[in-house]
């Protein structure tokens, strides 16, 4: 065995991955223990080293999965992943840079990549963004129907609601997320007492309906997701059992071989 497939096996093993998980999960704490003014300046030189050795472990690992993989290295979308998030970390933190300081948290995401099941659950959204961008064009088309028909039956009701189409637009998200909308509806209600079928039915239309497409498309990519794993799992052991299959015929093969040999003999 190379020196590549030694470092390969080693970055790839189990337990290495539960370190680099148990290392992540550690600096995760050490940053939010350095939002405390009374931790940092009690602690503060120790929560430094702990991310600094946090942060030289991970280069370690992306170093050590480039050597073993080598161009293969940038084929995985998760290990550019980590290299960016990894890199952002790297950058000085002092002068123009400073403002990159907070993005140390960035590192806390490296467990998307490391824990299987939370690379699923990424991979299935992100397959499921062609069909939300779908649902959001449709949801952004209903917004804006209701900004105009909101603006023309309530702007000199509730001008500071209704007034123009921008405001509306606003104020018609805020009543789709379920803020305050009764407020909204009993003050135009006062001189327009019809008003609450307007704001039902687009309630209904908005959050009900076209919010929960969302739902539906990304069950539909996790789905997906789950089906192709299966795929993959059962291609796997069927080439495993053809392997044994074709091992098992080369030994009969052999045996006969063998009982031809010891007959001629005889």
């Amino acid at each position: 065995m190379s020196g590549r497939e030694r470092v390969a096996k080693f970055v790839e093993a189990r337990a290495f991955q539960n370190f680099i998980i148990a290392v992540i999960v550690f600096n995760a704490v050490t940053l939010g223990l350095e939002t405390s003014t009374r931790m940092l300046a009690e602690y503060g030189r120790l929560l430094h080293t702990v991310d600094y050795v946090a942060l030289t472990i991970f280069v370690l690992e992306l170093a050590a999965k480039f050597y073993a993989y080598r161009g293969k290295f940038f084929r995985d979308p998760w290990n550019i992943f980590d290299l960016l998030v990894v890199g952002i970390a790297v950058i000085p933190t002092t002068g123009p840079f400073a403002v990159l300081r907070a993005l140390r948290v960035l590192r806390v995401l490296r467990l998307i990549s490391v824990v299987p099941s939370m690379r699923k659950v990424v991979t299935g959204l992100l397959a499921s963004i062609p069909g939300m961008a779908s649902i959001a064009a449709l949801l952004a088309l209903i917004i804006f129907v209701a900004g105009v028909m909101a603006t023309k039956l309530f702007g000199a009701i509730s001008p500071e609601n209704f007034g123009d189409l921008g405001t509306s637009l606003f104020t018609l998200f805020q009543v789709m997320t379920g803020e305050a909308w009764p407020d909204i509806a009993k003050e135009i209600m006062k001189e327009a007492p019809m008003a609450w079928v307007f704001f039902v039915v687009y309630i209904l239309v908005s959050s009900f309906a076209v919010l929960n497409l969302f739902i539906a498309v990304v069950v539909s990519g996790m789905e997906d997701e789950l089906r192709q794993d299966i795929r993959e799992e059962e291609a796997k052991q069927t080439e495993a059992q053809a392997r044994a299959n074709t091992e098992i015929l080369d030994e009969l093969r052999a045996l006969r071989a063998e009982v031809a040999e010891l007959r001629q003999n005889v």
